[in-house]
């Protein structure tokens, strides 16, 4: 059951990788050679997918349940889950811990499967696809941004989020005005070249979500992005997603218990033992 907050059109969304793991090129010499260009800075990646239609969604989730096996018993996490993400929305899971909104957000990010039900982002159907297929659409269309905002502690500011674009295969020559873009977008103009213990824990939280987007993704995912803030924090980094969605073109899905945000939304998904209730 959804939540309905407001009502926006959204616009058609130019696509463009993840923070996860990143996989190797893919089978046969052509694309070998092209993902080897793409290391070097020679070429420019081709994975970028068309324009999406703003009527349609970007993600569609369809039955899908996640079970684990605990102590020789099944325990079921996630039941009968259906739901869709249309572009340049900010969508918020909300539930208490162990509602099952993180395991639904893995499932979403590619970074796990169900055991039943359809998962398919932007034609690649996450339920069917092998490791590798599902690492390489991450980097290329996802960005996450984590609670603990993963930052390299030795690296500045501009040299994390730098790093997300080395990952990405993007051309060395694109990436100097990419990191700047993104860490003025986020209100880091001045303090580019501070490092992670240099930085107030809003700040840094900030860091994370201009290396999520360097790579354009069309998808950023965020888990508890606020949980560590204070209310002031929370509310500039709410902010920040406001503006990423409208100058980025990307869509948001996060995951929160905090009631105080909840406005911020287009659309709110309430989760009580692994279902949504209205």
């Amino acid at each position: 059951m959804k939540r309905w907050f407001r009502k926006r059109s959204p616009s058609v969304i130019p696509d463009s990788p993840s923070l996860a793991a990143n996989s190797g090129p893919g089978p046969g010499d052509a694309q070998s050679e092209q993902a080897a260009a793409r290391e070097a800075g020679h070429e420019r990646p081709s994975w970028r997918a068309g324009k999406a239609d703003p009527g349609s969604p970007i993600l569609t989730v369809q039955r899908v349940e996640r079970s684990f096996q605990v102590g020789g018993e099944k325990l079921t996490v996630l039941k009968s889950i259906s739901m869709e993400l249309f572009p340049q929305q900010l969508v918020m899971l909300r539930g208490r811990s162990g509602s099952g909104k993180t395991t639904l957000l893995n499932l979403i990010g590619g970074l796990d499967q169900p055991n039943r039900g359809e998962i398919v982002f932007r034609g690649h159907k996450f339920h069917e696809a092998g490791d590798e297929e599902r690492t390489a659409v991450r980097r290329r269309e996802i960005g996450f941004i984590f609670q603990s905002f993963a930052l390299l502690p030795l690296l500045s500011a501009w040299e994390n989020v730098e790093l997300s674009l080395r990952m990405a295969g993007t051309p060395k020559d694109e990436w100097k005005p990419r990191v700047k873009h993104c860490l003025e977008l986020v209100g880091l103009g001045k303090r580019m070249h501070h490092r992670p213990f240099e930085l107030s824990g809003g700040e840094q939280q900030r860091v994370a979500i201009a290396k999520a987007i360097a790579h354009r993704p069309s998808l950023l995912l965020a888990d508890e992005p606020t949980a560590e803030l204070d209310s002031q924090m929370g509310a500039q980094v709410m902010a920040v997603f406001r503006d990423i969605i409208r100058s980025e073109n990307v869509t948001i899905c996060m995951t929160t218990h905090d009631p105080t945000i909840m406005e911020a939304a287009d659309h709110v998904y309430e989760m009580v033992d692994g279902t949504f209730v209205s």
